[in-house]
């Protein structure tokens, strides 16, 4: 039977309940007061909201049913209007992001973020990773952590509170000398990306050297195709648990429990939709659409129905291990993620990640879709150092795996799409800012 989830006394304590359960009813009365709080201080202390919002009356909304009369936040939003969205004066944040996202051009977006912000992020990771790690545990972090406030700075702090050791690796760039470094220090958990943290894995078993075992891994940041997870639990016979976030859900939004069915939702903090992605309508939970969130206690700069891009459903019924908090599905893809094969169907990074990660000799690959006469599909791939498949064989394989991907098969079988397919023996893993997508060019 799973574990009992502790995040579930701590958003009882949140919401004021002695109890370490508490009922849907109870949480969503919790989430519509604190809905009604966020938009009448967004309407007095934010110019993009007070417009956004002038001809809504929030004492009109008596239940979360009323959600849909409020218009949607976008990242096209945030990009033009970072200064607006303050809530407070820049003398009161204590943290800015700027993302930059990869394969689009123009205004980053910039985040804002309180001290009590991050306070709050640092006391969900505490809570959360009590479900992976444990007093005396040592714990790998793959995640940046230069900068205070930063993700893997946090997630140090949670771990110390609750007397876990981090071990501050930083991105795995060099995946061997971070495989060196894991084999050193035999840490019991390891927190990082999926494919970086996939790279790693390979990499410390290309030396020839004993297996290392690794207790549990938590995965971030990124989709985790089911090809990575098959991967990490073969090579290090590990638990793998998954945490669904985003810097715009103030770093922490859900994670997985011991029954592996969905994120458990950071719901005393955020409100989440699914929404059709075409009409921006509810949908019913079980139903798959564009994840969407609202902030109910952030003040620097809250996010009213912002739109994630993020493809999910919730869960329908009660999870297994008894928590009465929403669960979010494994990520499915983003709404925006595909590339729309000539009469072929749809590519996703989803799609070519299932294909290419089981492929023992690849760390990672970055692919480019560029339109011409016919459309190429470039694929650079990253071969694991050290491993016994030669480039021109892990190339040939790699292009064979492509060519029996039913839309790729599709496209090429009507001469509108070519292949173009590249191995590189470098060490690195180049550092990412954001999710890895199939980059759409239209420069040919």
């Amino acid at each position: 039977m799973p574990a009992p989830n502790p995040l579930d006394a701590w958003t009882a304590a949140k919401l004021g309940c002695r109890a370490a359960s508490f009922s849907r009813t109870e949480l969503r009365d919790y989430q519509t007061m604190r809905l009604r709080e966020t938009i009448t201080w967004a309407k007095q202390r934010s110019p993009f909201y007070q417009r956004l919002l002038e001809d809504f009356d929030e004492s009109a909304l008596i239940s979360l049913d009323d959600l849909q009369q409020l218009p949607f936040t976008t990242d096209e939003d945030i990009r033009l209007n970072a200064p607006p969205l303050l809530c407070l004066s820049q003398s009161e944040i204590s943290h800015v992001v700027t993302l930059n996202t990869s394969g689009t051009s123009g205004q980053p977006k910039r985040l804002f973020f309180t001290a009590n912000e991050l306070e709050a992020t640092t006391d969900f990771f505490h809570h959360g990773m009590c479900l992976l790690a444990h007093p005396g545990d040592r714990v790998l972090i793959l995640f940046p952590n230069e900068r205070p406030g930063s993700v893997g700075d946090l997630l140090a702090k949670a771990l110390r509170r609750l007397g876990a050791t981090p071990i501050m690796a930083g991105w795995p760039q060099d995946p061997a000398a971070t495989a060196a470094l894991l084999r050193r220090e035999q840490p019991d958990v390891v927190a990082g990306t999926p494919v970086s943290m996939l790279a790693v894995a390979r990499h410390s078993v290309a030396t020839g050297l004993p297996p290392i075992r690794i207790q549990r891994v938590l995965l971030s940041a990124d989709h985790a195709a089911a090809s990575v997870r098959r991967g990490l639990t073969a090579l290090w016979g590990c638990e793998i648990f998954e945490h669904y976030g985003m810097t715009e859900m103030g770093l922490g939004g859900g994670v997985d429990c011991t029954a592996h069915a969905g994120y458990h939702m950071r719901e005393s903090d955020l409100l989440i939709e699914v929404v059709n992605p075409s009409t921006g309508t509810t949908v019913a939970d079980g139903e798959i659409g564009e994840v969407v969130f609202t902030t109910l206690t952030r003040r620097g700069m809250p996010l009213i129905r912002y739109r994630t891009g993020d493809l999910s459903r919730l869960l329908p019924g009660t999870c297994a291990c008894g928590s009465p908090l929403a669960s979010l599905e494994r990520l499915h893809r983003r709404v925006r993620g595909g590339i729309r094969l000539d009469g072929a169907g749809e590519l996703s990074m989803a799609m070519l990640d299932e294909c290419l990660l089981n492929m023992d000799g690849i760390a990672d690959f970055n692919a480019t879709y560029r339109h011409g006469t016919p459309d190429v599909l470039e694929l650079e791939i990253t071969a694991v150092s050290g491993h016994a498949i030669d480039a021109a064989r892990l190339q040939a394989a790699a292009r064979a795996a492509l060519e029996n991907m039913t839309p790729v098969a599709s496209a090429r079988s009507t001469q509108s799409l070519s292949l173009q397919v590249t191995v590189s023996p470098s060490r690195n893993i180049p550092r990412r800012s954001g999710k890895r997508i199939l980059v759409e060019d239209a420069s040919l």
